[in-house]
């Protein structure tokens, strides 16, 4: 599992449904495609990237394939962006493990900036520098 796999899988709409439907219940890949108006091989495809991601699990039960979520590494890349937002603590690496937090740059997390967050100081014209 790495977290690019699973942000990657969250990162589109389609997959984020199927995790919703598979939330509720366990389904085979033809009771998920009925939930969509795209063909089976897409579905099959995002169900693939889903796996990779380890986001699914997958069981066969005689000719059907069964899919459930796996909310172990759902709860893991949850714990990482909780990391993340925690100020002045420690930032989880790619890998799951801890190392200091980057700090805020100067003038981050104070007042915002004379013009208000967010404005770009423009130099003066020539004409303007030369009159002063």
């Amino acid at each position: 599992m790495s977290l690019t796999s699973i942000f990657k899988a969250l990162a589109d709409p389609t997959r984020r449904r199927i995790l919703q439907l598979l939330r509720e219940r366990d389904l085979s890949a033809g009771a998920i495609a009925a939930h969509f108006a795209i063909s089976k091989p897409s579905i099959s495809h995002h169900l693939s990237l889903l796996k990779q991601a380890g986001l699914v699990h997958d069981e066969r039960q005689g000719q059907q394939v069964i899919y459930s979520l796996n909310t172990t590494v759902l709860q893991e890349g949850l714990a990482w962006l909780m990391e993340l937002g925690a100020y002045g603590g420690t930032a989880p690496t790619e890998d799951g493990a801890s190392s200091l937090a980057v700090q805020p740059r100067t003038g981050e997390g104070g007042p915002p900036p004379p013009g208000g967050a967010g404005t770009v100081a423009r130099p003066e014209p020539a004409a303007q520098r030369d009159q002063s």
